[in-house]
């Protein structure tokens, strides 16, 4: 038997092993390195606009990452937590207050708010639902403060109102509180979304507001009323004025008119006396004769010859 014929199975197995054990370093190799790689990505994380990515080590923030992009955290002994860095609006609970005239009410507000400083909201108040808790109690001690300076015509009723600027005042005491108690949040805008009454005073209340609606209309009409009459008396007054004003300039117009023409009659006249007693003669006769007059008089009067047909 030839040698080239004869096949050695120690070095035919050395082959084989070795090129297993190749592909079994690289396949070892690839894993670790996916491992190491989603070890690592697991411990970056992306800071998004508007929110506050805060950094905790066994329990103590250590830092709050606010500005947007990629960040990292220390694997096993770091932990990352979410807080809204935008405004956000929270609706106060319902409530019952009592007025400076001790009337009760009840109010329903609104609040837009925002974190500003993450480490004193998470040191005081440790969660956002706190925050609001606390913010709530402040809103309502402050508006029952306010409210409670003022009587209960003055809220309900618009023209009677000084609330003015009532919820700018609440706002500020409210911001001025949670900053002396350093919460670390602060409040944008504080609202009053309704005022309503509690339900066995609406009736009384309705019936008042209506009465004094009456009252009010019934002032405008007397106010109306008398600036009527101011008027008509002012006016009848000018007119009285105006009128006796062209009476006299009438009366002064037709006495030169008549002194005009009885200086033109006595210049007419005086040329013919005879005429002007014949004139006047017959003058008289359209003053005293009518269909039914009767006259007696002489024959031979003057008067009497005219109306006869003598003239001589």
């Amino acid at each position: 038997m030839a040698d080239d014929n004869i096949i050695d199975m120690n070095e035919r197995a050395n082959k084989m092993s070795f090129g297993w054990n190749k592909y079994t370093k690289f396949g070892l190799f690839i894993l670790l390195l996916l491992v190491l790689l989603g070890f690592i990505f697991s411990n970056l994380f992306v800071v998004k606009e508007g929110e506050y990515k805060v950094i905790r080590q066994f329990g103590e923030v250590v830092r709050i990452d606010s500005e947007p992009g990629l960040s990292y955290k220390i694997p096993f002994i770091q932990s990352v937590t979410t807080l809204p860095k935008y405004q956000m609006t929270y609706d106060v609970s319902q409530a019952e207050i009592n007025t400076m005239d001790k009337k009760r009410i009840l109010i329903d507000n609104y609040a837009v708010w925002r974190i500003e400083d993450p480490k004193k909201m998470i040191a005081n108040a440790r969660t956002v639902q706190a925050a609001e808790s606390r913010m709530e109690e402040f809103i309502y001690s402050v508006t029952r403060t306010e409210l409670g300076q003022l009587d209960y015509d003055e809220i309900i009723n618009d023209e009677k109102s000084s609330r003015g600027s009532l919820n700018d005042r609440i706002t500020e005491k409210v911001n001025e509180l949670l900053s002396n108690d350093n919460y670390g949040i602060s409040v944008t805008d504080v609202r009053m979304k309704r005022t309503d009454l509690p339900e066995e005073n609406e009736l009384s209340v309705f019936t008042r507001m209506i009465s004094e609606r009456h009252s009010t209309a019934q002032d405008y009409l007397s106010q109306g009323d008398a600036r009527k009459n101011r008027i008509e008396a002012e006016t009848d007054k000018e007119v009285n004025e105006m009128l006796a004003t062209a009476k006299a300039d009438a009366e002064e117009i037709r006495s030169e008119g008549e002194a005009e023409a009885a200086k033109v009659y006595n210049t007419a006249f005086s040329k013919d006396p005879e005429f002007y007693s014949l004139y006047r003669t017959l003058e008289s006769y359209k003053k005293t004769i009518g269909d039914d007059t009767v006259i007696i008089l002489p024959s031979d009067s003057p008067y009497a010859r005219i109306l006869t047909g003598y003239t001589d």
